[in-house]
Parts: C-alpha cells; sequence; structure tokens
C-alpha cells in the first residue's frame, strides 16, 4: 500500500480494505495485506482475522481457515462469535459436522456465549449431513443455555427433518415452536408441504392446502406453495387435481412461473395427454413464458417415451434454434428412441454431436450406444466404446458391465464376459441378479459344471435374492448336470442367505433345493430345513 508524507495506513484502513477484498472475492489480495500489516508492525484484530476465515471458508478453502483460526489462538487473539460462526459454517458445509460441534463447546470454553447465528450455522450444518435428529439436540441445548431459537432456526430443522423422510418429527418441531411463542411462516408450511408431498403423503398435503386456505390462516400459500403441491400431485398420477391446484393460482392472483408449467406439462405427458400438454404450453407462452431449457427437456422425454421420435426431434432443433443448449438428458432420449427403432447410425450422430459441442458426456450416453451396437451385432465398436470409457476416466457402472456380459454370454463369449464379470467387481460394483442369469445360461449352454457351482457359490457369498427367473436359470442348470455328482455336497448353503426380498417374488434357496428334489428325485437331495 502506498504511503504518503505522514499519511501512514492503520489499523482501521486495513481492516476496511481486508474487508473489501474478502467480499468481493478477492481474497488473495487480502491475505497479501495482512502479511503488508505485520511488516508495518501492526497487529491484526478479531475483526480482520474474521473476514479472512469467512472469506476462505466460503470459497471452501476450510484448510486455510482453520489455519488462520489457529494462528489467531497462538497470537493471543481472543476469537468472537462471529469468527466460530464462520468456521462452524464451513465444516458443517463440507461434512465435517464433528468438527463444526467441537467448535460450539471450544467457543463455551473460551467464554463465548454462542448466539442464535451460530446455533443455527450448526443445526444446518447437521441437516446438511443427514443428522435432523442431532438438529433437534441443538434446539433443546439453545433452550437450556437460555437462547430463544429464530424461525429460521426452526425452519432449517424442519427442513432436515423433511429430507429425511421424518413427517411426524417435522410436525413436532412446528408444534414446539408454536408452544415458544413463534408463528410458523410461509417457508415453514412450504417445507412441510413438500415434504409430504416427497413422502407420497398427498391426502396430507391436500389437508395442509385446505389449512392454508382458509381465511383466518395467518399464512397464505406463494407461488412455492402451489409449484409443491402441482409437483407432487403430478408424479402421483393426479394431473387433473393439479390443473385444478393451478387453476386455483390463478384466481388467487398469482401466475405462477415456468418451472410451474413444467411440472403440469410433464404430468400431462407422463398421462399420455399430449393435446393438454400442448395447450398448456401455448397458454404459458402467451401468458408471458418463455419455455426454458426444462421445458424443452420435458416434453423431449415424454415424446420420446410415447414413441413420437419425429416430433421430439422437430422439438429438439426448435430447441437448438432458439439459442436454448440441449441437455445431456435431451441427447441421451433420443439416442434410447433412436436405438430401439434400429436407427443406429443416427442415434451414433447424435453421439458424436455431443462430443464436438464439449458436451460432458456421461455413462447413461455410453450405456445407450453400447447397447444399441452389440444389439446391431457390432461387438467389435461396442469394445472399442468401453475402452473409449476408461480412457476419459469416465468408470462404467454396474449397467454398462450388465450390458455387455449379457450380450457376450449370449454370443457364446464366456471368457470375456467373465473377465468382464471380474471387471465389474475390482471397480466395486456389485453383480446383480441379471449378470448371474446370463452367466448361468451361458455355461449352461456349454455344460461347464465347474463354472456354474463356482457362480452359485459366489451367488451364495453374496447373498443374491432369487426371483422367478433366476430360479428357472438355476433348476434348467441343474437339471443337466451329470447324475454321477453329488448335488448336495457341490452345492453351498443357500438356505442360510440374506432374508432380503423384493416384493414376494423371491424364494429362500431350500425351497429350490426342494422344488429339484420333486422333479429329480432320482438326485436324492437333502433339503436344510
Amino acid at each position: 500500500m502506498k504511503k504518503g508524507g505522514d499519511c501512514r495506513p492503520n489499523l482501521v484502513t486495513y481492516s476496511v480494505l481486508i474487508d473489501c477484498y474478502c467480499k468481493s472475492g478477492e481474497v488473495g489480495e487480502g491475505l497479501g495485506l495482512l502479511e503488508e500489516m505485520e511488516r508495518e508492525g501492526l497487529k491484526a484484530d478479531v475483526f480482520v482475522y474474521s473476514s479472512l476465515i469467512s472469506a476462505f471458508c466460503g470459497e471452501g478453502d476450510i484448510e486455510t481457515g482453520r489455519e488462520l483460526f489457529d494462528e489467531m489462538l497462538r497470537r493471543k487473539v481472543s476469537p468472537n462469535v462471529v469468527t466460530y460462526s464462520c468456521l462452524m459454517q464451513g465444516l458443517g458445509r463440507t461434512g465435517r459436522w464433528r468438527e463444526a460441534s467441537e467448535m460450539l463447546k471450544d467457543m463455551t470454553a473460551r467464554g463465548v456465549r454462542p448466539d442464535v447465528v451460530a446455533y443455527t450455522v450448526l443445526a444446518d450444518g447437521l441437516c446438511k449431513n443427514g443428522r435432523a435428529g442431532d438438529a433437534i439436540k441443538v434446539l433443546d441445548l439453545m433452550v437450556q443455555k437460555g437462547e430463544e431459537p429464530g424461525t429460521l432456526t426452526y425452519n432449517v430443522v424442519v427442513n432436515g427433518l423433511c429430507k429425511e423422510d421424518r413427517m411426524d418429527d417435522a410436525f413436532g418441531v412446528v408444534e414446539m415452536m408454536v408452544k415458544k411463542g413463534k408463528k410458523p411462516d410461509a417457508v415453514t408450511y412450504n417445507t412441510l408441504l413438500k415434504g409430504l408431498c416427497g413422502a407420497g403423503k398427498i391426502h396430507e398435503a391436500m389437508d395442509l392446502w385446505k389449512l392454508l386456505l382458509s381465511e383466518k390462516f395467518h399464512v397464505k400459500p406463494d407461488v412455492f406453495t402451489c409449484n409443491n403441491l402441482i409437483q407432487g400431485l403430478c408424479k402421483e398420477g393426479r394431473v387433473h387435481d393439479a390443473a385444478r391446484i393451478h387453476s386455483s393460482m390463478v384466481e388467487m392472483g398469482l401466475q405462477g412461473n415456468i418451472v410451474t408449467y413444467n411440472f403440469l406439462i410433464e404430468g400431462y405427458l407422463a398421462a399420455r395427454k399430449l393435446i393438454e400438454a400442448l395447450k398448456l404450453w401455448k397458454y404459458a407462452v402467451e401468458s408471458g413464458f418463455s419455455p426454458n431449457s426444462m421445458t424443452y427437456s420435458v416434453m423431449i422425454n415424454g415424446l420420446c417415451k410415447m414413441q413420437m421420435l419425429s416430433v421430439a426431434r422437430g422439438l429438439f432443433c426448435k430447441m437448438k434454434d432458439s439459442g436454448i443448449r440441449p441437455t445431456v438428458i435431451d441427447y441421451n432420449a433420443l439416442m434410447t428412441s433412436l436405438c430401439r427403432e434400429d436407427s443406429l447410425e443416427q442415434a451414433r450422430s447424435l453421439f458424436q454431436e455431443m462430443r464436438n459441442v464439449n458436451h460432458n458426456v456421461d455413462v447413461v450416453s455410453f450405456n445407450i450406444i453400447i447397447d444399441g451396437t452389440l444389439k446391431a451385432g457390432d461387438v467389435k465398436s461396442a469394445k472399442e466404446l468401453l475402452s473409449e470409457m476408461f480412457m476419459m476416466d469416465l468408470v462404467p457402472d454396474a449397467v454398462t458391465f450388465s450390458i455387455l456380459i449379457n450380450r457376450f454370454s449370449k454370443l457364446g463369449m464366456l471368457d470375456e464376459a467373465m473377465g468382464l464379470y471380474e471387471k465389474m467387481v475390482s471397480c466395486g460394483h456389485v453383480p446383480g441378479v441379471v449378470v448371474f442369469d446370463s452367466l448361468l445360461k451361458g455355461y449352461g449352454l456349454k455344460g461347464e459344471t465347474e463354472k456354474i457351482i463356482s457362480l452359485l457359490h459366489q451367488m451364495a457369498d453374496k447373498d443374491v435374492v432369487l426371483d422367478s427367473k433366476l430360479t428357472s436359470t438355476i433348476l434348467a442348470c441343474l437339471c443337466h448336470m451329470s447324475r454321477n455328482l453329488d448335488v448336495e455336497k457341490i452345492l453351498p448353503k443357500f438356505s442360510q442367505q440374506s432374508e432380503h426380498t423384493s416384493k414376494g417374488t423371491t424364494i429362500k434357496c431350500h425351497e429350490l433345493l426342494m422344488r429339484l428334489n420333486n422333479f429329480h428325485p432320482e438326485l436324492k437331495l437333502i433339503v436344510a430345513q
């Protein structure tokens, strides 16, 4: 900093400048001034440190924030409640809620009384890390310490509970709020409504909606309230009820926004009501709302699912002509439909277009093209696509491996299929029913008994739950085995498998052996009871 004559910058000058740099996102410049003021013999105070800690934590650089905090302690600069709150917020955002909790204890031990902001920051951090139950304890702690939670604090906890589908507890916190003399606001009720809809409790959501509409109630619905309810109703397939909510909005003088129309259009398309969706699109435009990326995505995806590919492609072109960049989801929807209609070359063309315009091609995109390529019998290109994924550091998911293993098994390429199975496991994926079914069928056709028995043991070790399809495959494999084999000894102890079931379609594995025994009593199986 330049100095003129006897006019030398003092602590206040540096403090103001550092704070300005921090708030304008130039935290590096602020840190440079801290070093300069120390060279000038000026000692930074709590205000300077708090500004820097807040800025670094806001940028996600928690380590530098911690270093500055430790530095101020070494230099006997006592942190205040703002310092602690800034650091606790940064720790909470990055999942370090335990350290944030320790900060609260440290602050109390140093004689710094936590205020509402500090407690709210801690509660928010806990909620963002899936620990809303601990956030309730923060509310109790506040009351014990004589610090009255504010509406914001309550709302933070209610939101956390709703995200964890703990709706009863969320309503319990609202009751606590009312008992303490705090009036729930629009944010509170919008959060509850969204939580109920997300949990599929539409009936309760409608009851809350009716309460908000009552004349004597102190909170009135806003656009967010209506959007939450419309989205919830559409997800439950109740698009006509959602349309009635929209009509109520208009009557209340709430025009909604493009999000409102996106939810409704998506609901109509899910119900295969294209005419209503198009009418709503037209009404939205006439009402002054311009379709956004999500509007186009909803329409394109809906049209593809209705097998109206040509219309979807026309809309895709219109989207680009309007200056709206298609998303990966849009490309994937079109490529899926093209592959379904055996238009692989057109799907490949879109795939290449994505890459040419620097779109972040995702695993789903590769899965679609790999699947289409394999169904067209082009094994070589499918392998090349898999290699490309690894070269791009794009780790294939369980679906990728399942697609490849299934097709290679059907083609009798069992060595490659098993190699992919091993790669799948090494990548941390758990092979599912489809993978084992494909491999068993492949080895069954070739009569490779040892491979089949090995797979059955791996299935038992992984607690694979048998559905009817996999059960039939195993029965077929066992029936074609040599009768000289002692099946009872070579089969794993299936009866000890996990108790998890899937909607009544699974069977315990000892029942599988009982079925086999009934069909082939000559095997003389002894079935575990």
